[in-house]
């Protein structure tokens, strides 16, 4: 009798799972196998339940934490993009050209047409855009989002910077948007643009600020510097709209694409297109000297700025210089900064516009200028923009 106790103490101690469930479902009693459906094969087993849970939490259906988030994050950013659309959305405008073009034929000249965008940036009824969208314009059109149509006045128009200044005459005050960031801008934050491209009126389409200090060249030849670099896509009628911050921002005007490139835009920045439409509606032109260099934003060392107690931690960097140029006969070199123009300080190039503006030209002023690790100063004789 001692070998079959054995026996059995063995089975359960190696089976003992197998043996319990045995054991259960002898005990189970049966219920019916599916009350909709009569021919079902499967029994439900109270006692497996925590396996169909452990495989639940185990699913890659189930729900997760990551998924809401993810959601959350997306509601967020629509709701950026809408807010800011709709609070500056009724400042921008389309804008109709009309231009009259000269023949060498005998033929009465015919009319060219042309359009893109704009925006109010005074409640007075001043529109910024860009000088090619207008210039040489015999007549202009602006259309509001609510399709009144006005025509404007040509106030200012400087193809160097390319904007250009509309006066509309409406009684009362519109909705505008104001130029300017409270903010710094930074390399990957959100940037709607909002315009009328191919004929699309009120258009919207929104990306990232891709890049920071760009340059680009104007009709005029001249380099436009401090330019915003986007993946907001652009299009023909787009140019003079509002490049703006989910904050309802306008941080610049937009100005031009690279034809066959894709997510590659530019803007003119709020700061520079701010200087100029002041000057346009004040004068009607920018009155300009001229150095000959071109250049960039780039931070300084600390350790330099203690070491020279320099007024700024900024610079604008010679990236290259023209020749003949006032820079050339001055020394002025590539990759030299410059952080004083006379007794002024310079913490970027739109800095150096502004006192390049104000210079008188022949006059002789001291630059600034950090080459390397030393500081040098320049005699530079400024000639006046032709």
């Amino acid at each position: 009798m001692a070998a079959p106790e054995t026996t059995t103490t063995l089975f359960a101690t190696e089976l003992e799972y197998p043996a319990r469930l045995c054991l259960s479902l002898s005990g189970l009693a049966q219920p019916p196998l599916n009350p909709t459906s009569p021919a079902s094969i499967y029994i439900r087993m109270p006692q497996l339940d925590f396996l169909d849970s452990a495989i639940a939490a185990q699913s890659p259906l189930a729900a997760s934490p990551n998924i809401h988030e993810d959601t959350a994050l997306l509601d967020a950013y629509s709701r950026a993009v809408t807010s800011a659309v709709e609070a500056v959305g009724p400042a921008v405008v389309h804008i109709a050209v009309r231009q009259r073009t000269v023949q060498n034929s005998p033929r009465v000249p015919r009319d060219a047409q042309g359009s893109g965008s704009g925006f109010v940036f005074t409640p007075d009824g001043f529109v910024l855009t860009n000088s090619h969208v207008v210039n040489s314009a015999s007549e202009i059109v602006v259309t509001f989002p609510d399709a009144e149509t006005h025509h404007a006045t040509l106030i200012g128009d400087d193809p160097d910077s390319d904007l250009a200044v509309l006066r509309v005459d409406v009684p009362g005050q519109l909705p505008f948007a104001a130029l300017g960031a409270r903010q710094p801008l930074v390399v990957g934050q959100v940037a709607i643009a909002i315009g009328n491209p191919l004929g699309f009126q009120h258009t919207v389409t929104a990306g990232v600020v891709s890049a920071l200090g760009r340059s680009m060249r104007s009709r005029t030849g001249r380099l436009i510097d401090n330019v915003i670099q986007t993946d907001a896509a652009l299009n023909p009628g787009n140019s003079g709209g509002p490049l703006i911050s989910s904050r309802a921002e306008v941080i610049g005007v937009n100005t031009a694409t690279i034809m066959g490139a894709q997510g590659i835009c530019f803007a003119i920045g709020a700061d520079t297109a701010q200087f100029v439409a002041v000057r346009l509606i004040r004068n009607g032109k920018i009155e300009r000297s001229f150095i000959g260099v071109a250049g960039q934003d780039v931070p300084i060392h600390t350790r330099i700025v203690r070491h020279y107690a320099l007024p700024v931690t900024t610079g604008a960097m010679v990236i290259s210089v023209e020749s003949p140029s006032p820079a050339q006969i001055a020394g002025l070199r590539e990759r030299d900064v410059i952080v004083g123009f006379g007794t002024r300080r310079v913490a970027g190039v739109d800095d150096l516009h502004r006192l390049l503006t104000e210079a008188v030209p022949g006059e002789v002023v001291e630059i600034t200028a950090l080459r390397g690790t030393e500081l040098v100063k320049l005699g530079i004789r400024p000639k006046p923009r032709t």
